[in-house]
């Protein structure tokens, strides 16, 4: 799967923006992250509903997730775009759009100010 397909399914979903999410671009709702694209451009972080979720999702689909110190104790996981199926993307956006729009939005950041130049 691609990047692009991956922004397809997630703007399927209600209220869905495509946004910088922790440096990347990413995927909110409401102002509330739940998905980006990592820094590699090759895989992509999900947001899940606990650590039991993730460590069946590393158990059952080692091909497809997998995790990085970095979110050791944390509840994502990390996708391998290329292994990605529609399925599989579908569902895990779905789940993590879920968890996400039941969260307080957050407000909008306000814009930046330029200076002025001569």
């Amino acid at each position: 799967m691609k990047w692009e397909k991956l922004c397809e399914l997630a703007l399927e979903l209600p209220d869905v923006t495509v946004d910088k999410f922790w440096g990347t671009a990413g995927f909110k709702v409401r102002g509330n992250g739940f998905a980006r694209l990592k820094e590699d451009g090759a895989s992509v972080m999900f947001g899940v509903a606990d650590l039991d979720e993730k460590e069946m999702l590393l158990a059952t689909q080692p091909d497809v997730y997998f995790t990085t110190p970095h979110y050791d104790g944390y509840p994502a996981v990390l996708a391998r775009l290329a292994a990605l199926r529609v399925r599989d993307a579908r569902l895990r956006l779905e789940r993590c759009w879920q968890a996400a729009s039941a969260l307080p939005a957050k407000p909008a950041k306000p814009a930046k100010k330029r200076r002025a130049t001569r």
